[in-house]
């Protein structure tokens, strides 16, 4: 790994950052070429940039549009990534909410974020990945 921690760090926080405001290419270009995305307890997993634009551009127009609110709640930093613990309160065009609480693990590449693990109830992560989510395929040690 080429950055130091706080470089690191600060790659991670670009990254929610990019991804809170919507920056489809700063998002991209905190990533590493093959990004690889692990959903858990699900149990799949799905990789490439080109599956990651796919996730990103449903994140945008169809997941970030339900977003009411979001906190970090916590997040800790170690030598292979960054985690970080949130709320997010969707509220759906119908008025529905729901809250639901997630947390993703950035993991640390060569130069750039080689991906990320997620861990959230199943609902939120179709709801989240959507067509990527049909692309991910069982994590073979499960």
């Amino acid at each position: 790994m080429g950055r130091s921690r706080e470089e690191w760090i600060a790659l991670a926080h670009a990254h929610a950052t990019h991804e809170g405001a919507g920056d489809f290419d700063a998002l991209l270009a905190t990533l590493e070429d093959d990004p690889v995305y692990e959903l858990h307890p699900v149990g799949l997993a799905f990789g490439g940039m080109e599956a990651a634009r796919a996730f990103y551009r449903h994140f945008f127009a169809s997941f970030q549009p339900l977003i009411d609110s979001y906190s970090l709640r916590s997040e800790w930093v170690g030598a292979d990534g960054a985690a970080q613990e949130y709320v997010i309160r969707l509220r759906f065009p119908d008025g529905q909410r729901e809250t639901h609480r997630v947390i993703g693990v950035l993991t640390f590449g060569r130069e750039a974020l080689s991906g990320e693990r997620v861990w959230a109830s199943e609902r939120l992560l179709r709801l989240m990945f959507g067509p990527a989510f049909e692309l991910a395929t069982p994590i073979r040690d499960y």
